[in-house]
């Protein structure tokens, strides 16, 4: 009976202890300390709500021509700045890369009727003209990650004469390209998507002028019910008396809360003309009165992809290396999901692989 009870007295004690650990490193955090996109950058210009931004250097150029990194609507960019140690942000500039970000801003009611034609031809074309004057350069390159990645597909295709090099992170080309995917957890928000009645999209932007930031929030949640329901019991528990990984926890938790209302008009484009009826791969998509050809893309493109990513399926990333004009076209898949590629302990190596392959273009004077 003495060696028991003992092991219960010691297991409690050690609850104890933890409790208390625990409760010291909450006490000890602030809204403040939670900082998300916080390297540091300045305003370079701005347009109603959308502002453009040049990240301070912390290396010496390795890459002369600028980079202008192209975020969706659908999420916030802080997710490519989360923390020092997680940061494609960080890592792009200390490799000696010179980089410019379009931040959206925060969309509302007022906002719904810009459409992706607006996002195209307007700001990303006027933030492009801006770098292009204050750098002296006449090209640019466009990093598009996820959603951003179709916006910065479309401006390559319709203003070639000003896009460098092209390059993709977890950008959906092929909308449909997950119906033949045996993984089919790949596909779930694709599948939620197409299983929408156009009416009702049509009803939802009437009435709201926007889809809102809490909708998308709560479909992304429940593609994964299990894992969003158990991160406070379990993971929470693991480790809330580890300052370190608290903090990443809860930068994670503070970018998933900020999801900005998307754009009415925009979401009829991205939903009904890209996820139904698929417009881009097949050529039919129009931008400000204009056919979105892909096969105009003939500057150097580098796509990469999550090969786990249940949001953005492989097989959607990949369509685009047979649709392009482009002959020098580099495909790297890397491990990890839509999220993880670029906050898990390994998404340093996308900043590498970046880095390299734009090296290698600069010295090859690719025009």
């Amino acid at each position: 009976m003495t060696g028991p009870r003992h092991t219960t007295f010691n297991s409690c004690a050690e609850n104890v202890d933890s409790f208390h650990k625990a409760a010291d490193v909450l006490a000890s955090i602030r809204d403040k300390d939670i900082d998300v996109g916080a390297t540091p950058k300045t305003l370079v210009m701005r347009r109603d709500k959308v502002e453009l931004f040049r990240y301070v250097p912390t290396a010496e150029r390795s890459v002369g021509t600028p980079v202008l990194t192209v975020y969706g609507l659908i999420g916030r960019y802080t997710i490519v700045d989360l923390q020092s140690d997680r940061s494609l942000v960080r890592s792009l500039l200390d490799k000696g890369i010179d980089l410019y970000l379009i931040e959206w801003g925060q969309p509302g009611r007022g906002e719904r009727w810009l459409t992706m034609d607006d996002y195209v031809d307007d700001y990303i074309h006027e933030a492009v003209l801006r770098i292009c004057r204050d750098t002296g350069h006449d090209k640019v390159t466009l990093l598009g990650i996820c959603e951003g990645g179709v916006l910065a597909t479309c401006y390559a295709a319709l203003h070639p004469e000003k896009v460098k090099n092209l390059v993709l992170t977890i950008t959906p080309i092929d909308f449909h390209a997950d119906i033949d995917d045996a993984a089919a957890h790949h596909g779930l928000l694709n599948i939620w998507t197409r299983s929408l009645a156009p009416e009702d999209i049509d009803r939802m932007v009437d009435a709201l002028g926007v889809i809102p930031g809490e909708l998308m929030g709560a479909i992304f949640s429940l593609m994964t019910p299990m894992r969003s329901l158990t991160k406070y019991n379990f993971d929470l528990r693991n480790i809330v008396g580890d300052k370190d990984r608290l903090m990443t926890f809860l930068r994670m938790e503070n970018w998933l809360a900020d999801r900005p209302d998307h754009p009415g008009a925009a979401g009829r484009q991205w939903l009904k003309e890209l996820y139904q009826e698929n417009r881009l791969v097949e050529g039919r998509f129009e931008l400000s009165g204009r056919n979105v050809d892909l096969r105009a893309i003939l500057m150097p493109v580098l796509n990469i992809f999550a090969l786990d990513d249940h949001i953005i399926p492989p097989a959607c990333s990949k369509a685009l290396g047979s649709k392009i004009g482009s002959t020098d076209y580099t495909e790297i898949a890397l491990m990890g999901g839509h999220v993880g590629l670029f906050v898990s302990s390994k998404s340093q190596g996308l900043a590498e692989s970046i880095a390299e392959w734009l090296q290698a273009r600069d010295e090859w004077g690719i025009l």
